[in-house]
C-alpha cells in the first residue's frame, strides 16, 4: 500500500492533485485508515497511470472520468489505444522537428524551401481535417471546395456541426457491441452520411475509402480507440454495409 506521500513522489503528480481526484471521484484511495490518511493498492497506481496518460493526450478530467466509468473500460486496451495516440503524436512532433530543421537550413542558405513547407505539421481543426484528408485521396479539388464550404460557416455554425460530429461518434461508441448491420448502427451511419454534407458530398468509393482511412491512419485510429475499443473497424463493417445497401 502507498501514502498519499509516498504515491504523489513516485507518480510526479502533487498531493493537492490526488486530493482533488479523489473529491470527484476519478481516484479514490483503496483505504482509508482510522487517522484518515488515505492508501493505494497497485490498481489504483494503475488507474492513476490511465488518467495521466488521458491527461497527455489533453483530455478533460470530466471526460476522462467518463470514460473510465464505463462498463466495457478495460486497461489494457486502453493501454493500447493511448500507445496508437501517443505514436500519432510522435510523428506529428518528429515533422514538426523535421520542419525546424529545414527552416534553420533555409535561413542559413544552405536551401530553398518552399514557404508552405514552413508549415508542415501543423494540425487544422480536427473535424475539418478528417473530411479535407479523406478528400485528398481523390481529388484537390474536393479538398479546395471542402475548404471553402467549412470556412463559410459562422463561429456558431461551426461549433454546432463540430458538436454534432461528436455526438455521432459517441452514439456509435455506444453500440459498439451491436452488430454493424443493426437497424440502430444503420440509422448512426445514415446520420454521419448526412453530417458530412456539411464538408463535402462523398460518393459511395469515398464513404468506403474514409472507412479505410479510419483504420489505416494512425491519428484517425487512436482518437476513436481512445472512445471504445474496436470502435474503428467496427465504423468500416457498419459502413460496408450501409454503402451496400445503398447499391442495392
Amino acid at each position: 500500500m502507498y501514502t498519499v506521500k509516498h504515491l504523489s513522489r513516485i507518480a510526479g503528480v502533487t498531493v493537492r492533485t490526488l486530493h482533488h481526484y479523489d473529491q470527484i471521484g476519478l481516484l479514490r484511495p483503496t483505504q482509508v485508515g482510522g487517522n484518515g490518511y488515505r492508501y493505494y493498492a497497485d490498481e489504483a497506481l494503475y488507474r492513476l497511470q490511465q488518467v495521466l496518460f488521458y491527461r497527455e493526450l489533453g483530455l478533460p478530467l470530466k471526460e476522462i472520468k467518463h470514460i473510465m466509468g464505463r462498463r466495457d473500460f478495460d486497461v489494457l486496451s486502453s493501454l493500447k489505444a493511448h500507445r496508437s495516440a501517443l505514436q500519432a503524436q510522435a510523428g506529428r512532433l518528429d515533422r514538426l522537428i523535421s520542419t525546424i530543421d529545414k527552416t534553420i537550413d533555409h535561413l542559413k542558405a544552405k536551401v530553398t524551401m518552399n514557404p508552405q513547407r514552413l508549415f508542415d505539421g501543423f494540425s487544422e481543426e480536427e473535424q475539418e481535417k478528417y473530411a479535407e484528408e479523406a478528400a485528398r485521396t481523390w481529388d484537390a479539388e474536393t479538398v479546395r471546395a471542402s475548404n471553402r464550404k467549412w470556412k463559410s460557416y459562422s463561429a456558431a455554425e461551426q461549433k454546432r456541426i463540430l458538436a454534432e460530429g461528436k455526438a455521432l461518434y459517441d452514439d456509435l461508441a455506444a453500440h459498439v457491441s451491436n452488430a454493424p448491420d443493426s437497424k440502430e448502427v444503420q440509422a448512426i451511419v445514415a446520420r454521419w452520411h448526412i453530417h458530412l454534407q456539411h464538408f463535402w458530398s462523398p460518393n459511395d468509393a469515398q464513404l468506403l475509402g474514409l472507412a479505410d482511412l479510419y483504420n489505416e491512419d494512425s491519428r484517425f485510429l487512436a482518437n476513436y480507440e481512445l472512445l471504445a475499443p474496436g470502435l474503428a473497424e467496427f465504423i468500416r463493417e457498419a459502413i460496408k454495409v450501409y454503402v451496400k445497401h445503398r447499391r442495392t
